[in-house]
Parts: C-alpha cells; structure tokens; sequence
C-alpha cells in the first residue's frame, strides 16, 4: 500500500485507517507579521480545469519556448502565452492525469493513473501517441531528443520511443514495502537516465539500453516499524552542472557526481518535496515545515526559518534573489537567499499550493491545488 500526505506520513496513515474522529491534524504555525521588502505584481491569471484535485497530486507546468503547459487531474492540457496569458491550445484527454507536465523537443507529456504516457504536439495540441507503462504515473515524463523516459508508481523506469512512443527498454526496481505515494520527477541527460527511488537509492542508466552505469544509496531505513524506515525520494532530483543534488524523506540531503555517483557530501533531512539551489547554496523544504538554507561546499546551515511550522510547504524554487515557497493556505512566500528573513508574502488561492512554483527569468508561475495559474514579477520603481 502506497501512501502520500501533504503534511506527515503519520497523519496520512492516521486519516485512512482509524475509527476514531478524536485524532486530529497539528493546526500550522500563524503567520508573523514582518515588513515588506519587495512587492510582488500579478501579470495574468488563468483558470486551468480541477487543477490538482482531491488526491495528492503534484501537477507542475512546464516552460517551453514562450508558452507554459499546464493540466489538471481530470484530463485538461492547456497552452498559455507565458507573457500575456492568452490562451493558445486546449486538449481534453478525457483521462485521469497524475503525472505532469513534460515539455520539449516538440512534445507536451503527460502520465496517467491508468498507466499511460500521453504525447501532445506542442504546436497544436493534437495527439501524437499514447503507450501503456506498467502502473500508473505520479510525476512528469522526461524527454532529450532520443527517449521519453517515465518513472511508475511501482519503481520502473521506462524509456519510450520519442517519435511512437514503443518502449525500447524497461528497468525494474525493487519499491519498499511501505512509501509515500508519489515519485520525483526523473533527469535525463544524453548519456543517462536518472531516478530517485522508494529505498532511498537513485540509480543511473545508460539510455541507449537502459543498462545501469551506477547506483547509490542516499538513505537507510532506520526504525522498528515500516512506517519509520519510509526514505522515498518524492521531491525530484536537481541536476547542475556536473552535481546531481536529492533529498529524501526521513534520511538526507545529498550531492552525488553524475558520471560516477560518489558522494560529494551529505547532510541530514526529511523532505517530500526537493531542493532548490541558488548563489551558492541548496535550500530545502523539510518536512516539519522549516525552511533552510544549506553551503553547497560545506554542507554548513546558513539559515534556518522555522516559522512556518506545519504549513505542508511546496519544493522551493529560486526567483531574483529568493527563495519561494507555497503553503496549505495558499500562501506564497519570499525569503532572502542572504539570511532567510520574510521578504513577500502573496495569498494566491485559498485552496493552497501544492506543486512547486516555477521561475523563467524574471517571471513566477503558480498552479494552485483549485486550478488557478498565476504569472507574478516583482513590481519595481522606474
């Protein structure tokens, strides 16, 4: 059985198997007031279907080019001019997605929770082809001109012909007993294809065959119970330069080399949902709701703000000199890559904002769990 919560594991397990109404979820942290540094001015907005739904999904759009590609879980793929937010395609799919949104090399992908991967011309919209994987789908496809690489629900990666979508090869790996329900988002390079998985590992793969290169262990389960050895990788790998940086549920902050998959250095953390990086920095999202910033080279804390305690954070995201994040409330906040102080704060949608924002240059984007998809900048003096 497969688990994912927005908040603790524990409350997850809680919600869906006790009898008793007394349990109850830890109400989050209030919000302290502090003085705005920097104002935050809505460009557009645009409403996109159901957006994430009543499940725990983690719908992502996705920039390509001067459009960005949002979905929503019932089926809706829409086309957005990135600066205006006029709309350019809508396709309804008519199935349940659960894994979006990927973009690139003439495609739009979507992953299905009937176990389909979706290709879309990016043109038009129009379909291209639709394969069938081995379970359903959780996070967005990959693409690099040769593959189109899918990460199940049951620790498989797949790679999927770009132009018909046959399968070339397939990797089977073996999911813990007990995981979050969920998985990151797989790398992609020329050379390798890359995942994170429910054990704690992350496994590198030759693309042309799908022959592993390396594999790692970046997490030990630890504890009596099924529920404490839980260390799945949920929040997606970051790939820079020649660094590859995860994180892990109940384990640790870590950089591996990509071509080798030593480890560069390691720092104790609990997240769901990835890192960030940034001036020389990784900034991550823990679990309990705090937020820190952490010295790529020493692995030193340089901040830490816990003062959005239980408020079931998104992944970070680093926009001008901030780092972002959203909260269950729909909150949106801008910290300081310096020290971690509050520097914005934006109510987006009352419904929350579960999926991590997304930054193109000077322009924010946030998909609200309601469907609403909102381009931000920062309002500045001319």
């Amino acid at each position: 059985m497969r688990w994912k919560t927005a908040a603790l594991l524990t409350f997850a397990v809680l919600a869906a198997g006790c009898s008793s109404n007394d349990t109850k979820e830890p109400e989050p942290a209030e919000l302290t007031k502090f003085e705005a540094e920097v104002e935050l001015q809505k460009q557009w907005s645009r409403s996109i279907g159901e957006g994430q739904g009543e499940t725990y999904n983690l719908l992502v759009p996705a920039v390509y080019g001067e459009q960005i590609y949002a979905a929503d879980v019932e089926g809706l793929v829409v086309s957005v001019d990135r600066l205006t937010g006029k709309v350019n395609w809508k396709t309804d799919l008519e199935v349940p997605v659960s894994g979006a949104v990927g973009a690139g090399y003439g495609l739009v992908l979507v992953g299905t929770l009937r176990g389909e991967v979706i290709a879309l011309d990016v043109a038009s919209g129009e379909e291209r082809w639709r394969s069938r994987v081995s379970s359903e789908v959780l996070a967005a496809p990959a693409v690099n001109g040769d593959i189109v690489l899918v990460q199940t629900q049951d620790d498989r990666l797949i790679a999927l012909e770009i132009d018909t979508g046959a399968q070339r090869w397939s990797y089977e790996g073996s999911p813990a007993v007990l995981t979050l329900r969920g998985t990151g988002a797989p790398v992609l390079t020329n050379q390798l294809a890359i995942a994170g998985l429910s054990n704690g590992k992350v496994i590198a793969l030759d693309t042309r065959r799908g022959l592993p290169v390396w594999e790692q262990r970046v997490a030990i389960p630890q504890g009596r119970s099924e529920l404490e050895r839980v260390v799945d990788i949920d929040g997606g790998l970051l790939l820079s330069g020649g660094t590859l940086y995860v994180a892990t549920y109940q384990g640790r902050a870590v950089a591996l080399d990509v071509d080798s998959g030593r480890i560069q250095w390691q720092r104790d953390a609990s997240t769901y949902s990835g890192v960030a990086l940034g001036y020389g920095s990784v900034y991550l999202s823990l679990a309990s709701g705090t937020v820190e910033g952490v010295d790529e080279r020493s692995t030193t804390a340089l901040w830490s703000n816990d003062a959005l305690a239980r408020r079931q954070l998104s992944a970070p995201a680093v926009f001008s000199s901030y780092v972002v994040v959203g909260d269950r409330e729909g909150y949106l906040h801008l910290l300081s890559q310096v020290d971690g102080r509050f520097v914005a704060r934006e109510r987006i949608d009352s419904s929350g904002l579960r999926a991590r924002p997304v930054v193109e240059g000077d322009w924010l984007y946030v998909f609200s769990n309601d469907g609403k998809l909102v381009a931000l900048t920062i309002r500045r003096d001319d």
